[in-house]
């Protein structure tokens, strides 16, 4: 048993159908803010998503500014334009999906104009201190509002990390109401994002620990239920609250279980082609997985308990069944593709490996070792 471990963690957390329409009230007697800053993105202004919150600010006097140009991968001058909004808030609150709640991190920072983002770069860099942090997803996938890791876009193809314990928000709303309507290929590849979040951090060899073994396994448990049920429902309260909720349990496992290969090999489709993190994820999740069988054998099987009702009584076996379950998964997700079906060109595969093996934070966690000549393979597989 792992005996020596930290564990980390947002210290208020609130989850409620419409709990955000009382936003305004909560912050009032948290902070007691004259003006918070909303760092959001323009679809969601457009769809209303924002429209209780804003209202929620009003009726307690408080002075309401919105960001809404954030974009997937958030690129620096994003980050940067952003901050320059912050200054005169009380508060920052992230609303929407990962790339909102990473922006609305490293804002909360940078607004206190103690440090650059160019020294934050990496881990435990950040010295600054920074403003009050509310964190509201609008999807269930990241679990961006329980982790202190922030990404962002910094070259033509690369992304770097920020992560501190800095960039723990000081509150998280889950509102399971925000996730109704969204359209269905989006439920799915967050949905399996999360679910990635929660493997690779029950067999992430660095900080595995009891807790985010625990975390890991109930938020399977949960979106291996909930996911394809919402896929098909999108409106059930039930559905959506729980892949919310399963989501955030595995970004509190992950936070402090690293991720690994998958995510690894996911970063430069998203980089280069701009594919979404969760299907770049769902994309390399079986190739990784099957690569990582011999050394993970007991750790899948352990989640196939979790998973499958009666499964053979070998350890190899249980763990094959977790691999074939994962598949079946995606495939009744519309998942189950190619990377040429997604306009990625075998030409272009060396340049993916070469990237992948950048990713230095990610590949330590692995279970088994990751080569340039393993990735360029798995990239092939997955081709």
């Amino acid at each position: 048993m792992t005996v020596h471990f930290s564990f980390q963690t947002v210290g208020d957390i609130r989850s409620g159908s419409h709990c955000t329409e009382q936003l305004g009230k909560v912050l009032e007697l948290k902070f007691a803010p004259a003006r918070v800053l909303i760092i959001t993105d323009s679809v969601l202004l457009k769809l209303g998503k924002l429209a209780h919150v804003i209202a929620s600010f009003k009726s307690c006097g408080i002075e309401v500014a919105i960001f809404d140009q954030v974009k997937a991968d958030p690129p620096e001058a994003i980050i940067l334009q952003a901050t320059e909004q912050a200054l005169d808030a009380d508060v920052i609150i992230g609303f929407g999906g990962g790339s909102s709640m990473d922006t609305a991190k490293l804002v909360a920072v940078l607004a206190k104009q103690q440090q650059s983002l160019l020294e934050m770069y990496g881990v435990d860099n950040i010295r600054s201190s920074r403003k009050p942090l509310v964190q509201i997803p609008t999807t269930a996938g990241t679990g961006s509002e329980v982790t202190p890791i922030s990404v962002v876009t910094t070259g033509e193809f690369t992304k770097s990390g920020v992560v501190s314990p800095v960039l723990y928000a000081d509150l998280v709303m889950l509102d399971a109401t925000l996730l109704l309507g969204m359209p269905a290929h989006i439920t799915a590849e967050t949905g399996i994002d999360a679910m990635v979040h929660a493997i690779e951090a029950y067999t992430s060899v660095l900080k595995k620990n009891p807790l985010s073994d625990n975390l890991a396994r109930q938020a399977l448990n949960l979106l291996s239920k909930a996911l394809p049920l919402a896929y098909h429902d999108g409106n059930n309260i039930t559905y959506r609250h729980d892949t919310m909720l399963g989501a955030m349990l595995a970004g509190q496992a992950f936070a402090n279980a690293p991720v690994a290969g998958v995510h690894a090999l996911a970063y430069p489709l998203g980089g280069i082609y701009h594919l979404a993190h969760g299907l770049s994820n769902a994309l390399m999740l079986p190739h990784v997985l099957r690569f990582n069988l011999s050394t993970a054998v007991n750790e899948y099987a352990e989640l196939a308990v979790i998973l499958i009702p009666d499964l053979p009584s070998n350890k190899p076996a249980q763990a094959q069944c977790f691999i074939d379950f994962m598949q079946g998964l995606a495939q009744q997700l519309g998942l189950d593709k190619k990377l040429r079906d997604f306009g990625v060109k075998q030409q272009d595969l060396p340049l993916l490996a070469t990237e992948a093996m950048q990713q230095t934070r990610l590949l330590q966690n692995n279970p088994r070792p990751i080569t340039y000549e393993d990735a360029l393979a798995l990239y092939q597989n997955a081709w």
